[in-house]
């Protein structure tokens, strides 16, 4: 056969192909959190399964908090993970040395990799205890003990960029792979093309997770794609792929799982797209009422509420009292309250962190910048506010 078609069969009928089959979604439970198939059912103890329920909890509560703090001018922006908690899920799958590229709705992630409710508010006011040195707007997180690269505005830039860094696991040989977050919008950027036919060509084990929860900021699926979806992106450029139901937890859990073994193990690329609900406004920056109706998300977030769906499971299997949600949420909400008011108190970086970790050396002519800075705020200490930052 042709070099570029291997696995095409000859045929003498004249036909364009329009459509294939249509991609089923994976579900491990239903809505009242019932396994549909006992063979599914997670294998994980009770421990493992609380402490993945109680950070949706917490991300619940701290996204309360955060919004909320910044529609009363505390913080600059943010963006919450209502309807998408589930996505915790995959987290919990995966090896803690395996490196995180993500968006900019994975807090869930890092709280189940460990970042503190303090690491989470520093960040947020970009305070000098900020991880990045208060060089990123709020929830730009990024943490090199817990292998999650640091966020980028731009969208899609991650998509290659997971690609090349498990290429370099590839060749390093150490069993562990990428997993790289996005949003269905985002596959309608360049980067995503190049990446994941990157990924494939060169055989990187990466996962790539998408979150298809019907709208990109106002734009509905339905006007961004014609195809099945993302997930159908996938087998075009020869990656294994599966959809999922992105509100079940243990279905994401178990495909990222499975997938996590197809890319150690055979040095390959893997698409998880994973069908949720986007309940909460795209950021603090947008309305959504603008472009759906109050009734559709209410409908949603009663109809297919990925908390709820994971307590019944918990209930199910009797892991879980009824009255430990609002106590559990009470305390959560309190320890968030406590991490964001000492956050609050924190100076700015030190001014001279606008210098550092570009050069290995700091080149003259930003030597010189810096003296001219150092000058200027000793000239002017009270116009440029010196007290506000900390000390050198």
């Amino acid at each position: 056969m042709f070099p570029g078609a291997l696995n095409s069969d000859y045929s003498h009928t004249l036909e364009f192909v329009s459509n294939v089959q249509s991609i089923p979604t994976y579900q491990v439970m239903d809505t009242d959190g019932k396994v549909l198939d006992s063979a599914h059912d997670p294998c994980v103890t009770k421990d493992e399964a609380r402490t993945i329920y109680k950070n949706m909890l917490v991300l619940n509560a701290m996204d309360q908090v955060l919004y909320e703090a910044q529609r009363q001018g505390r913080i600059s922006f943010y963006m919450t993970s209502f309807g998408e908690e589930a996505l915790i899920g995959s987290a919990a799958a995966l090896h803690p040395k395996d490196m995180v590229f993500g968006q900019y709705r994975e807090a869930g992630v890092l709280l189940q990799r460990g970042f503190t409710l303090a690491q989470f508010m520093n960040q947020c006011y970009s305070n000098e205890l900020d991880l990045g040195k208060g060089r990123q707007m709020p929830i730009h997180y990024g943490t090199k003990e817990l292998c999650f690269q640091t966020i980028s505005s731009p969208l899609a830039t991650q998509i290659p960029q997971a690609a090349g860094a498990a290429y370099a696991m590839r060749r390093e040989g150490n069993k562990q792979c990428t997993i790289c977050y996005f949003g269905e919008g985002a596959a309608s950027e360049g980067d995503f093309h190049a990446g994941l036919n990157m990924a494939a060509t060169l055989g990187c084990p990466v996962i790539y997770y998408c979150r298809n929860n019907g709208y990109a900021i106002s734009t509905p699926s339905i006007e961004q794609y014609r195809g099945d979806g993302i997930a159908s992106r996938g087998i075009g450029y020869g990656i294994d792929t599966i959809r999922v139901d992105g509100n079940d937890i243990w279905a994401i859990y178990a495909a990222t799982k499975a997938a996590r073994e197809i890319a150690v193990e055979q040095n390959k690329p893997v698409l998880i797209e994973a069908m949720t609900y986007r309940v909460s406004h795209h950021s603090t920056s947008d309305d959504s009422s603008a472009y759906r109706s109050k009734k559709e998300v209410e409908d949603w977030s009663k109809r297919d509420n990925p908390i709820s769906r994971m307590r019944a499971w918990l209930e199910n299997k009797g892991w879980w009292a009824r009255g430990e949600d609002a106590e559990v949420s009470k305390t959560a909400k309190a320890e968030v309250l406590a991490a964001f008011a000492a956050a609050e108190k924190l100076k700015k970086p030190a001014i001279h962190h606008l210098f550092e970790d570009v050069y290995d050396e700091i080149p003259q002519s930003l030597m010189k910048e810096k003296a001219e800075i150092e000058e200027l705020v000793k000239k002017y200490p009270d116009y440029y506010q010196v007290n506000e930052f900390a000390r050198q």
